[in-house]
């Protein structure tokens, strides 16, 4: 099984860090055929191109050789796994930018008509989402609607294919003590392992 698992936060000793490294620490104890990329330490560069705005026709091979070697990987996974904080609500520039740059046309779904219904071209049928968040999960959902997971379960990883989607959410994350942050990171390990069967993750 081939897992990919992405981070996107900018300072190395963040949660968001201690997330990501547990997570890929997990998989590989169990024998999962990891790709780990902290986007911020690759250099990937977010910001979409003129020539990549194509939303019908399949998009031609990027002239970013990094950007093109995503879409090659990720075109051959079997989950993804995303690490990220809840910035204003939405995934930090990175990480949209990667969706934009990464999941296009030809790669991640096909497109008959601007108006029509993608078909998803992603072998990925599974994917996690780790969210930090200072926001209180009362008032994330009743003043702002959750954006996130609107933005992951309706807008993104339907379109690509991924229908089975698990977000965890860790808050408040600023004034967590540290056993509070370990038992998140426990957590999170349970989450990764059970990409390889869903049933454990309620065990």
């Amino acid at each position: 099984m081939r897992i990919g698992v992405y981070l996107a936060h900018p300072r190395p000793d963040s949660f968001n860090g201690a997330l990501f490294d547990a997570v890929v620490d997990e998989l590989r104890g169990l024998n999962v055929e990891v790709r780990a990329h902290d986007l911020y330490a690759e250099g990937f560069a977010p910001a979409l191109s003129a020539a990549e705005t194509e939303t019908v026709a399949d998009v031609a091979p990027s002239a970013d050789d990094l950007v093109q070697a995503h879409r090659a990987e990720v075109a051959e996974l079997d989950a993804l796994v995303f690490v990220h904080p809840n910035w204003w609500g939405m995934p930090p520039a990175m990480l949209a930018g990667w969706v934009q740059r990464v999941l296009v046309p030809g790669v991640a779904y096909k497109l008959g008509t601007a108006d029509g219904e993608p078909t998803g071209l992603l072998k990925a049928g599974r994917a996690l989402v780790l969210n930090t968040s200072d926001t209180p999960a009362e008032r994330e959902r009743d003043e702002f609607g959750d954006p996130l997971q609107r933005i992951w379960s309706a807008c993104v990883l339907p379109y690509v294919g991924i229908t089975d989607l698990r977000r965890i959410v860790f808050r408040t994350v600023t004034d967590a003590n540290e056993r509070q942050r370990d038992h998140w990171l426990q957590e999170a390990r349970r989450h990764a392992a059970a990409l390889l069967d869903p049933r454990d993750a309620d065990a």
